[in-house]
């Protein structure tokens, strides 16, 4: 059902790739509730995922970028307010890689080398992508930006390796560039903390799976999907939030602020 949450609102989505991409569900949401935006990938992903399947079930742009490359983002910005003959009112960044995890190393031996590209790729291109609109002041006043986040940068999640580290720079960006957002032009910064989600980049930590129903178990309401935090994100997106911002929003049915489950209290294995 849609209620025109975001009618007449137009923007950028980070990251999608495929249908499982917590970006997709975005996009399918935003255009339910009538927004208009570019999508927006790195080239290669562009090449291997399904995005254009995904533009033309949404009647959007797509403009390859690189969110690492300030000249990249820079004709992105560029096209994009071209394109849209104005101003935009929301960006979703939902961007991550870590090749230590890709390479199967764990925390304490992690390669340097990966460890900053993983850091470029998944938290300073948010700081970059908000940079180049600040300098284009591309955003319009009250709108929203939202990064996709996870408990691991705030607790230890052995398995999450170096991600766990990005998440927390991540938030700090939101926090501190948030500030300056609001106090410029009204403008919040958000970052969602995620249930685990089945997507590309999650496959590809170890355990996964036996994790993804443990948080299940443990959560209240069970794991939030994709498609459920597409529908909260659509919510930071619209007027329904303008005095939301700086924060680290937890979307994940109840795992961040449970303890014990009481099944496990009277476990025999307990």
């Amino acid at each position: 059902m849609s209620y025109n949450l975001l009618e007449g609102k137009k923007g950028i989505i980070f990251g999608a790739f495929d249908e499982n991409s917590i970006a997709w569900k975005v996009a399918e949401q935003a255009y339910e509730e009538k927004a208009s935006f570019v999508l927006t990938n790195t080239p290669v992903s562009l090449r291997i995922g399904k995005i254009h399947e995904l533009s033309r079930k949404t009647k959007s742009m797509v403009i390859p970028a690189d969110a690492t490359s300030i000249q990249d983002l820079d004709i992105l910005f560029e096209k994009t307010l071209d394109h849209f003959r104005g101003k935009i009112d929301f960006l979703l960044h939902s961007i991550a890689m870590s090749m230590n995890i890709r390479k199967g190393l764990t925390y304490p031996s992690m390669n340097y080398e990966f460890l900053r590209k993983g850091w470029e790729i998944s938290a300073v291109s948010y700081h970059k992508i908000m940079q180049t609109a600040w300098k284009k002041k591309a955003m319009n006043k009250w709108g929203s930006i939202v990064a996709i986040t996870y408990i691991a940068s705030q607790r230890c999640f052995p398995h999450y390796v170096d991600m766990s580290d990005y998440k927390s720079y991540l938030e700090s960006i939101t926090r501190n560039f948030g500030y300056y957002w609001g106090i410029k032009e009204k403008v919040r910064v958000n970052t969602v903390s995620q249930s685990p989600s089945i997507t590309r980049a999650a496959k590809a930590v170890k355990g996964f799976n036996k994790f993804f129903i443990f948080s299940e178990k443990i959560s209240p309401l069970g794991n939030a999907s994709a498609r459920d935090c597409a529908n909260y994100i659509i919510t930071l997106f619209s007027d329904l939030t303008r005095k939301v911002t700086m924060q680290n929003l937890y979307h994940d049915g109840g795992f961040s602020n449970t303890g014990i489950i009481s099944e496990a209290l009277i476990s025999e294995n307990y």
